[in-house]
Parts: structure tokens; sequence; C-alpha cells
């Protein structure tokens, strides 16, 4: 089977914003002009397309990225639908991973939020070129060029505005088109299917023109030719106008700046039209690189049918009639149904049972894919997240993606015996899915403890176990996951022996222990020389030293920022065995920590608190009795901007003190930034309550 579309003509996007700026609306309008929805979804409404999941319905926000495909204009456009909340940042980083353009939605009221700017430096992160849409022009307040000004201010970006509306809040009804210089009006009763374009009305004529010169200086900038003839007195084609804005797109020089009501059904078709004229194929980015395995060598591969092919698992979702699902986004190759591929990363075989192309809540078997495809496979037993599958033939492993680790805890016990195996199961699955969220059980009081990024990561996952999975859980108190370290360094000598008749166990050991900068995790170093502990006990050492640091000996956390040689030691030729070094390095490790001088440490929060000035006064003192370390203070339109540093153990419940405090005019957001000491009164505390 041939190739339908051909690679220059894909878009693979993510629509990316702050909570409630109105993405989901502007996904589902797009799919409904595409002629993908053939109702139009409403988020207040909980019917939405994209938001698949019941409880995004309930919530109204999106929570996983499902990932659509429709087509514009003859190009073929994937679109994935990333999460704006805080907690689920892990969501965005891996789908702005696979994309090759992304859209950034505004709301044109409150402009740039906080969660807009983390979403914004992610994408910078991965080198996403990106188009912005101001939206909600049809609401109270909404102010186009105040949010212009928020993208120069707040993400440090060059906008490149290329439409200014006309009118705004319940007069606006279209916009003016600065490439053309017209305007567009659209038709209310139509659902916004039919527009007019018409000339620019005579207020905005002298503003326009403004803004048009600006556009037309910036945009041939990009290529030498047009900037010759442009200074020599020759206005741009509108053609030559559109390549140049590519180019200075595709290499983030600038963004260009849209503005509509996707509600109210206005702006949407320019935006798609933008999307396909200035948003990168897969023939633009970078071909992604990987690196072969065992051998470390790096490798590129392009975006052809005729390489190998590669992909990469960047999301996994259980769906109620096929089980599994993993999505894949496919960088080179073809892909066929009931072909075996191979995981690299894990080193297993996997076989593609049934592949899907996804409509948000519909899917539709095919037998191959391309390179540039995103599709979501059935039947894989051992993928999760981040993983590679490629040809087994030419294996390459693409760069892994990097996950936080979880910061607060909750213990979860089931409420009836019929639901502890569903527990299991249920849990395994969820972890698949979603990296950043852990379980683990504790050793010594039996329960499961489930970690995540956040309150809302872990409410909604215990709600999907409920949901999906059919199991009734009794959830404990959020817990903060505690660390401990050392702060002096300290050398222990220990002999563990052990005679009872036959052969007994011998094994001495000389060890340093000394403190690493935060953030250094652990490490072991073998400093023996000739051969007083031999070669093939030294893994028996690090085994009981691994063991031995996830159970401090403050409160019995695990030990992070520290580093164990192993300068010396002893053996003898019938007693040794690995087993007793094992134990011997537990028994130092004991007994050395003490002499360190260990520490308790805490997570503590980068918080970013937005209120109006009314509340600032009692918003900082309240944060100030949270042990929190007022850092920074900035305008932010008409409301003030407070930055923070905060112990997550203060943080729980924050939400609701912060609504009555603010009479719910008040937004925070905040994500873990570091691990510090905590102070003696408290480290009593938390000992205390451990013991």
């Amino acid at each position: 089977m041939a190739r339908t579309h051909s690679l220059n003509t894909y878009r693979n996007i993510g629509i990316m914003a702050h909570i409630d700026a109105g993405k989901t609306t502007t996904t589902e309008r797009v799919l409904y002009y595409t002629g993908r929805s053939y109702k139009i979804g409403e988020v207040h409404d909980g019917n939405a397309t994209m938001d698949w999941m019941e409880q995004e319905q309930e919530r109204g926000i999106t929570i996983t990225s499902a990932a659509t495909t429709c087509h514009w204009n003859d190009h073929r456009i994937n679109i994935i639908d990333t999460p704006g909340h805080v907690d689920f940042t892990i969501e965005v980083e891996r789908s702005l991973r696979v994309l090759d353009g992304a859209v950034a939605v505004f709301d044109s009221v409150a402009g740039v939020e906080p969660q807009s700017e983390t979403v914004w430096r992610q994408a910078d992160k991965y080198k996403v070129p990106r188009i912005c849409f101001v939206n909600k022009m049809d609401r109270i307040g909404a102010d186009f060029y105040r949010c212009v000004s928020m993208i120069v201010d707040r993400l440090g970006a060059v906008p490149l505005v290329t439409q200014l509306p006309i009118g705004s809040e319940s007069e606006f009804v279209g916009v003016v088109d600065l490439l053309s210089m017209k305007a567009v009006r659209w038709l209310d009763e139509s659902l916004g299917a039919k527009f007019e374009v018409v000339e620019i009305p005579e207020d905005l004529k002298s503003k326009s023109l403004e803004y048009r010169t600006s556009l037309v200086e910036l945009a041939v900038e990009q290529d030498e030719e047009a900037l010759e003839a442009y200074l020599e007195g020759e206005e741009p084609s509108l053609n030559t106008l559109k390549r140049c804005i590519r180019i200075g797109t595709l290499s983030s020089s600038f963004v260009p700046v849209l503005c509509g009501s996707a509600f109210k059904n206005k702006g949407v078709q320019p935006l798609l039209d933008a999307v396909v004229d200035f948003l990168p194929s897969p023939l633009d980015v970078e071909s992604v690189k990987g690196i072969v395995p065992d051998s470390e060598e790096e490798i590129v591969r392009e975006s052809d049918d005729a390489v190998p092919f590669s992909g990469l698992a960047f999301k996994i979702m259980n769906d109620p009639f096929v089980g599994s699902l993993t999505f894949v986004r496919i960088y080179s190759g073809v892909l066929e149904a009931g072909k075996t591929v191979a995981n690299t990363v894990k080193d297993k075989k996997e076989r593609v049972g049934r592949m899907l192309e996804m409509h948000s809540n519909s899917r539709e078997d095919i037998k191959e894919a391309r390179a540039g495809d995103i599709v979501a496979l059935a039947g894989l037993k051992d993928t999760t997240t981040g993983d590679t599958l490629c040809d087994p033939l030419s294996p390459v492993i693409l760069e892994r993606m990097d996950f936080p680790d979880p910061v607060i805890e909750v213990a979860v016990e089931p409420k009836t015996k019929a639901d502890q195996e569903k527990m299991g199961t249920a849990l395994a699955r969820l972890a698949a899915e979603d990296p950043s969220f852990r379980v683990t059980s504790d050793h010594e009081s039996g329960q499961t403890i489930i970690k995540g990024m956040g309150e809302l990561h872990l409410e909604i996952l215990v709600d999907r176990m409920r949901r999906e999975f059919k199991v009734d859980a009794n959830v404990g108190a959020p817990q903060v996951a505690y660390r401990e370290t050392i702060t002096r360094t300290a050398e222990i000598d220990y002999t563990h022996k052990k005679q009872t008749g036959g052969s007994g166990q011998f094994a001495r050991l000389k060890l340093i222990l000394e403190p690493l900068p935060v953030g250094s995790g652990f490490e072991f170093e073998n400093k023996v020389v000739g051969g007083s502990v031999p070669r093939e006990y030294i893994p028996g050492v690090e085994k009981g030293l691994e063991s031995s640091k996830e159970t401090g000996v403050v409160a019995g956390f695990p030990l992070i920022d520290f580093k164990a040689t192993l300068v010396d030691g002893a053996s003898h030729d019938v007693d040794s065995s690995v087993m007793a070094f094992e134990i011997a390095a537990r028994a130092a490790f004991r007994e050395g920590i003490p002499k360190c001088a260990p520490k308790l440490l805490e997570p503590v929060m980068r918080v970013e608190v937005v209120t109006p000035e009314d509340y600032m006064g009692d918003i900082i003192g309240d944060l100030n009795s949270r042990r929190g370390n007022v850092s920074g203070m900035d305008q932010r339109g008409n409301a003030r901007v407070i930055n923070a540093m905060v112990p997550l153990a203060n943080m729980f419940g924050y939400v609701n003190t912060l609504r009555s405090m603010s009479q719910g005019r008040s937004q925070y957001t905040m994500h873990f930034d570091h691990y510090e000491q905590v102070p003696q009164a408290v480290a009593d505390e938390v000992t205390a309550k451990m013991a």
C-alpha cells in the first residue's frame, strides 16, 4: 500500500496551555471543522471528544493526551491534547517530546498564566516551534494587546502579530488578517462555518497598517532576497510573506500570534491555515538521534519510509474495549500489523496485534503506518512509556525521557478481600501508564504505598482505580517523602565472624563514608589494592550497601547524597563468601552511619501565588508561618505574584486555605525544587512519629 499523504503535508502538533485557557474547546472546534466530529462537544456539558476519561469530563480538565488524526487543505494533522495542570507536567513533557510543532493557547483575559510559562519553558527545552492563539476574545475583560505584551515580558518570546481582533468582549465579530490586509467576519447563525471577507473597518485602518509594517519588517529579515526587494521599496507578495514567516517560526526567531474565540466558533479556520502554513512537517525538524544498544555509538534515523522502522512509545492508556493501548510516534520506516518488533530498552520482542488510528473516541483499524504517523498499538505486553520500538534487525535506542522522582506518598488499602487482588493489577497498570507514579509496599506495616507528583495527581489515580478497575480502597493522609543524608566523613572497620562447626562465615571491611553535594545520589567506589578483598566478593559489598541505604538510621527514610569507598578488608579461604561480605556491609553501614552525623532532609517546593493586591499581606504572612521563604514579588497585569520556597510538609490542603483567604481569587502552582535539611525541632517531631 503506497503512502497516501507525502511527508511534507504531515503536521504533528500539540495544543498546550494553562488550565482553563480553552485548550480542549479549541481542539473540539478543530475536529468539527475538519469534519471529524459532527456534534460539537462543550467542556461545560462534559461531553468534549478529547476529554475521554470520565474524570476529565467531570473536572473539566484534560488529564491524558489523547491523539487524534484529522485533515485540512490536503494536509494530515495529528493532534495531541496535553494537560495544563501542574501535577501533570510529566504528560506535557512526554507529549512535547514526540511533537514537531505546537499551538499555545492563551486566555485573553488572564494573559500568560504560571502554568503556561512552565509549559513554554518545556517546549523551549525540546526546541518545539510554536504559534500562539489568543482565545476567549468574547469574554468580558478580553485584551489582545495586553496578552501580546505579556508574551514578551513573561515568556521572553518575539511575537509576530498576524491578526488583529475586530471588537472585543460581546462585540467581537472577527479578525483583520494582516497578511492579506482584509477583514474576516463570522456569521453567527452558521456555527462559524460561514464567514465573509470584507474591507478593514475605518477605525482599525491606521492600527492595521502600523502592525502590518512591523510584521513585514520582521518577516523579510528571514530571507535575503525578500529583504533586498523590500528595502528597494517592493512590497512582498502573500506567498513570499508566508514563506518568510514559516522560516522564522521553524527557527523560533518569532512566534506568529492569532486570535479568536473557540467557544463562539470564531477564528478556528485561520488557526488551521496557520498550522498548515507555518508549523513544521517531520522533514523540517532534526532527524531523531539514537544509540546502538551495547556499543553506545550514535546514529541518526531520517524521517523516511525506506529506512528501518523506529518509533517511541510515549503514552499507554487502558481502553475498556481493546485493553491496553500503546501510543507510538513513528520516526522512520514502515510498521505493519501482525509484525514482530524489538523493544530495545527492555530487550524484549513484541508482536503488534491491532494497529489503530485514533480519533479522540472512535477508532479505525489500519494495516500499516509510516514515518510521521502517530498510532495506537493493541496487544503489547512489556512496553512502557518512553521505550523504543524498532526493527529487530537494526536495533536502536532513541533518547530516554527523564522522569522526576515523586515527592508525596499515601498509603492505600483495599476495603475487602476481593479488592485485594484487583488492586494489585490496577496499580501495576496505572504505574505502566505513568512513570511519575510509583507503587511500593512497606515491609513493616504491610501497607501498599503510592507515590506521585502532587495531591491532585494521587487523587485522580485513586479515582481511576475506583472507576476503571472497580477497586474500592481506603486512602491514608498524604505523607511527605523525607530523605536522610550524612554531614561528616567517617571510617568504619568491621569484622563479621560466625563459627558454628563446618564452614562458617568471615568477612572484614574497611569503609569510608562521606557526604556528597545535593542531588548526587549514592556512589560506591572500590579502592582495594593487593587483593585483600577478592574481586568476586565486591558485588556483595555493593549489594549490602544498596539495600541498607533504603532505611536510614534517623527515622528509617532512604539515605541519599553520600559515597561509600571500600579501602581495605580481609577474607578467609574457606569461610568467606559473597553472602558474608553482604552481611558485613549491612552491619558496617548500620554501625558507621551514626558516626557521620546523619540528618533528615525534606522536599522543598517552589510555590508561586498569583493574587490581587488586597490579599498580599495575609498570603505572605501565611507562607512565612508555613516555614516558607518568600524570594520575590512581581507585578503581573493588575495582580501580584509571590514566589516562595516552602517545605512540602506544610503545603497540604493549602488550596482551601488560599481560597478562603482570598475569596477564591488567588491561584497557586507548586513543583518540587530540592531537598534540604529539616530544622531540629521538626526533625524530632518526625522521628517521634516514625518511632
